[in-house]
């Protein structure tokens, strides 16, 4: 059935109910399924063949973008969170291989004893490195400004406190240049 079939009045009843019938099939979300007062006009093209199924799914988007809920961590921050997950993950795995040779009887046993213990106190070393490369990162760059930010309110009282403190010594330097003492003539 071509398209010129399938746009046809709604009083050809076969092809618009062949065609809601097929719309309502369609595992497709984004094509509407058509109820009793749609006509056959309204619906979109669809394709009968299943070469033109796929044809048209072939174009269909994998995915669609969405917009990062968090920000990308910097890159020295994100290069400390790598390190302390890999040394991590070795970790429990010898920790892991420990204790399965301890319980087989094994002459490996302390030796990986040792080296769980080793690799806790390297883990962590590395887990505290990712917090303090974070918080030097945050006190190099400075914070990220957002509404719920306590630190936007604290720089504009700072900047507010600079700029009345620069008006006031302008105005004492105005007297001083005027020949004045220092002081206005009436408080």
């Amino acid at each position: 059935m071509g398209t010129a079939e399938r746009r046809k009045a709604p009083e050809d009843g076969g092809a618009a109910g062949s065609t809601a019938r097929s719309v309502r099939e369609a595992p497709d979300s984004d094509i509407p399924a058509a109820g009793p007062d749609v006509s056959a006009r309204e619906l979109p093209a669809r394709a009968d063949r299943p070469e033109e199924r796929e044809e048209q799914s072939a174009y269909r988007p994998l995915w669609t973008e969405e917009p990062a809920r968090r920000r990308r961590l910097p890159d020295p921050v994100r290069t400390a969170a790598v390190r302390a997950v890999l040394v991590v993950a070795v970790t429990l795995i010898s920790a892991m291989v420990a204790f399965l040779c301890t319980m087989a009887g094994s002459w490996l046993a302390f030796p990986m004893v040792i080296g769980s213990v080793a690799g806790t106190v390297v883990a962590t070393w590395g887990v505290l490195d990712v917090w303090v490369t974070r918080q030097v990162w945050n006190q190099r760059h400075g914070v990220v400004s957002v509404p719920s930010s306590t630190a936007r309110a604290v720089r504009r009282e700072r900047r507010r406190a600079r700029r009345q403190a620069r008006s006031a010594e302008r105005a004492q330097e105005r007297i001083r240049r005027r020949g004045g003492t220092g002081q206005l003539s009436h408080p």
